[in-house]
Order: C-alpha cells, then structure tokens, then sequence
C-alpha cells in the first residue's frame, strides 16, 4: 500500500489540475502541478526502496554452471542472505557468449529483483561479435559491484622448448607452429593471443577447444593453449603444464618464475573480470546497499583465499568506475574482435 501512495498522489495531482482549469490556463496548470507530482514521486521513492528487499533476490549468471560467472553467483547467494535478510537464487541463463541471459536482465523491471553476473565477454566481447545482441551494454544496465577475475597465462607442456613469447612469434614465422588452443572464439584467451599477434605481426592458427580438452594440451597434441589462469592453475600446480606468460601487471606471488606478457615487451595487462549489474534506472538506494553489501562479503577473509588462488585480482569500486571500466574495455577489445575479423553467425 504505501509503495502504491507516490504513483496515487501523483495522479490525483494531475487530476486536480484538469478539474480546475480550462483552455490555455488548464495546460499550464497542469504541467505545473504534474511536475509538482513528479516531484513527489522523487522525494517518496526511497521510502520505496527502503523496503528492498521484500522477497527472494534472483541472479542470472549467462553462462552454464560450474564455470566462473556462475562461481561469482553463488558466492553472492552464499552470503548474502545474511545481510540482506531474503534468499538469493542463482539462475544459469546461456548462450550466445553471455548474451541470452544479459538481454533477459536488460529487459526486466528495475526494482533489485533481478541481477546480473555481467562480464568482460558479455557486455564488451560477445555484443562485439554479434550484429543485433539486443541490449547496449551501458545504456541497458546498472553496473552496482566489481566482482574480479583470472587473468590470461599461455602454457605449454613442460617438456616443450617453447620459454617465452619470443619463442612462440619466431618458431610462428619459422612456420613451425601447429596452433594454440583457446578456449573458443571471442573468448579473453582468444582476444589475448589475437593483440599479441597484431603487435608482433604473425599469425597463430587458433585451435577452439573446451576445458575438457586439456588433455589434449597435458599430452603434447597441441603446442600452446590461452586460457583462463583459473582453468590451468590445477594442471600448474601439479607440474603437468608450464606457464611462460601471465596477463596481469605483476607477476604472482604463487608462481613467480612466470614472467607477464608485459615484462616481455607486450602493454597487454588483461583479466576475465565479472560484476554485478542489474536493469537501467535501479535505485539509487538500492545500488548504494548492493555495493555495500557485495564488498563486505568479497572482504571476507575465507572469499579472497578461495579467489587468490586462481590469481583473481579484486579491488572495490563505485558504481560510476565500474560503468567507466565497462567503457574503457568496450573501447579497448572492440577494435581487436574488429580487426581480426571476428564475427558470431
């Protein structure tokens, strides 16, 4: 009842400036005394939000369970509900690199009910490679939480000659190279290894696999593989791969013989990173609390051990430098998916 009372008194406002006035005179006063309306409605909104929330929270991660979008949901839903006094459900919605369950988001009401697991590859990448993905990735969404991600390492068995990005551009152009395995098209393992080649002018044939092909990598099948730090960490930990490059600033303190690309001579410092987004025109009061709340529990010292381990890098930001981020990376990968001639049919 007292959500309804804004959108009430707004209309009989309305209603009563029609009633009193005719001709010229009516039209003034009613676009005064709407407006007087509208204000109200401003002014009465947070008493709205003030009740979020009232029922279960739902969270769509666009992508199939076990991966990491859907890793970040369930962390959220695990703690939460602690705070935010309802249930957080975790909704897989994939498909089409992250876009069918972003345009789901895009689309849904903007009262925090429903919320989104967004991406680098959702809302830079896939919309990049699609001609109609259905959404705009700023004007559609409310960017709230960083959430963080793994960062790119190139690795190769341990047998291999290959010892760094040097190695891999000249037995390139010797044309002694098989091909490197990425974790698909359009993928951050694919787009890195795509800028090193533009800055190095060769030319790598990609190999698309899944994870469930590392095997294939682990027996030598395929000389180089891009993926996700969090995907090949295992396999790095039990020595049945070698890594000679990582895509972050600095190098790690869990593996420090591995040099970054950018000590190699690459300005290439990249992450698969995720967020928490939700529809455009959410609450104000209601973004400020989900922030809030979202880095109190990534602050929680058990949620950064689970998360170091993968070398997903995290920092708190606002809800304004994330959306900035969203720019600056929708700016950055654009023109290499352009570029390199990359398309989704």
């Amino acid at each position: 009842m007292r959500s309804g009372a804004p959108l009430i008194f707004g209309g009989i406002l309305y209603n009563l400036a029609g009633w009193k006035h005719t001709g010229t005179g009516m039209r003034r006063a009613n676009l005064s005394l709407s407006a007087f309306g509208l204000a109200v409605l401003t002014l009465l909104s947070p008493a709205r939000a003030a009740d979020w929330p009232a029922r279960p929270i739902h969270i769509v991660a666009p992508f199939g369970p076990a991966g990491a979008a859907d890793m970040f949901a369930r962390v959220l839903a695990d703690y939460l509900p602690a705070e935010l006094k309802q249930p957080v459900i975790v909704e897989n919605r994939g498909g089409g690199g992250g876009i069918v369950g972003s345009a789901q988001v895009a689309r849904a009401q903007p009262d925090g009910y429903t919320l989104l697991i967004s991406s680098l590859t959702s809302q830079a990448i896939a919309p990049a490679l699609s001609p109609n993905p259905g959404f705009d990735s700023l004007r559609d969404f409310t960017h709230i939480a960083y959430l963080g991600g793994p960062p790119i390492g190139w690795v190769v068995t341990p047998s291999s000659e290959l010892r760094s990005v040097d190695d891999v551009i000249v037995t390139a152009r010797a044309g002694k190279l098989a091909g490197y395995a990425s974790p698909g098209i359009g993928t951050l393992g694919h787009l890195v290894t795509e800028a090193v080649m533009q800055q190095s002018a060769v030319r790598i044939s990609q190999i698309p696999y899944n994870t469930a092909a590392l095997g294939d990598i682990i027996a030598g099948h395929v000389p180089l593989a891009s993926y996700a730090w969090s995907s090949v960490v295992g396999q790095l930990q039990a020595g049945t791969l070698r890594a000679i490059a990582i895509s972050t600033a600095t190098r790690q303190p869990d593996f420090p013989d591995v040099p970054t690309f950018r000590e190699q001579g690459f300005e290439l410092v990249a992450s698969t990173w995720f967020a928490l987004s939700g529809p455009a025109s959410l609450p104000k009061e209601i973004v400020e609390r989900l922030n809030r709340e979202v880095y109190r529990v990534m602050e929680r010292p058990d949620v950064r051990q689970r998360f170091a381990q993968d070398a997903i890098g995290f920092k708190e930001m606002t809800p304004e430098e994330l959306t900035r981020l969203f720019e600056l990376e929708i700016a950055r990968w654009t023109p290499v998916v352009r570029d390199a001639g990359l398309k989704r049919s």
